[in-house]
């Protein structure tokens, strides 16, 4: 957790989906701040910044500071909303951390030796992704920006589960709590369709006809 994400934000008053649309027509995205020991605050936040910060993956699993007038809180970003067909950011909810207490967040996984798995580079599989995130618990100073799972020795025909990951001191799997050792990642040769199976029809037809 070396970047340091700083969200300034402006506290608003007015609420309900009118006063949420002039907001975003003045180029602010409605949020609030929740959590911890202290009530529900309504936010803004600049679009075109929020929007920076969004373009770096760390900032989906970092705690970031939330910075209104001269006060400082820890949050984490614990759910954004977008408009489905033009790029803006139409609401930001950040959760409150403090350092005793435990968080649950998803954070994305990067996937080591991909092209060089020896299925893949020996034996003509494919490695399948099976999972793009995983939810981890753990104090917020834990927190890792992605989980790194190694996939250099997996070979055709098998896989790796949550329970054969390295994860960082202080970090656990929230499925593994719940007992779903669930695979993360696969090799598997590729799928070979019928018609490549069976041959070209084509020209079995003109062979027939010129005999």
């Amino acid at each position: 957790m070396s970047e340091n994400f700083i969200v300034n934000a402006e506290v608003r008053d007015a609420q309900g989906t009118s006063a949420s649309r002039r907001l975003r027509r003045a180029g602010r995205v409605p949020a609030i701040i929740y959590g911890g020991d202290l009530s529900v605050q309504q936010l803004s936040v600049e679009h075109r910044e929020l929007a920076k910060h969004l373009e770096t993956e760390a900032f989906y699993s970092h705690v970031l500071t939330i910075k209104v007038g001269d006060k400082e809180e820890q949050a984490v970003l614990k759910d954004l909303q977008r408009h489905p067909a033009k790029p803006i950011i139409m609401h930001a909810d950040f959760l409150r951390v403090r350092n005793d207490q435990t968080i649950r967040m998803h954070v994305p996984v990067h996937f080591k030796g991909a092209e060089i798995a020896v299925g893949v580079k020996t034996g003509g599989g494919l490695l399948e992704h099976l999972v793009n995130e995983i939810e981890v618990e753990c104090l917020p100073q834990n927190l890792p920006e992605f989980i790194e799972i190694d996939v250099t020795q997996l070979n055709v025909g098998e896989s790796v589960h949550m329970s054969e990951l390295t994860l960082p001191e202080g970090v656990e799997l929230v499925e593994l709590k719940h007992g779903n050792d669930a695979a993360v990642a696969a090799i598997h040769l590729p799928r070979i369709s019928a018609a490549d199976d069976a041959g070209d029809p084509a020209e079995g037809g003109e062979e027939g006809e010129a005999s």
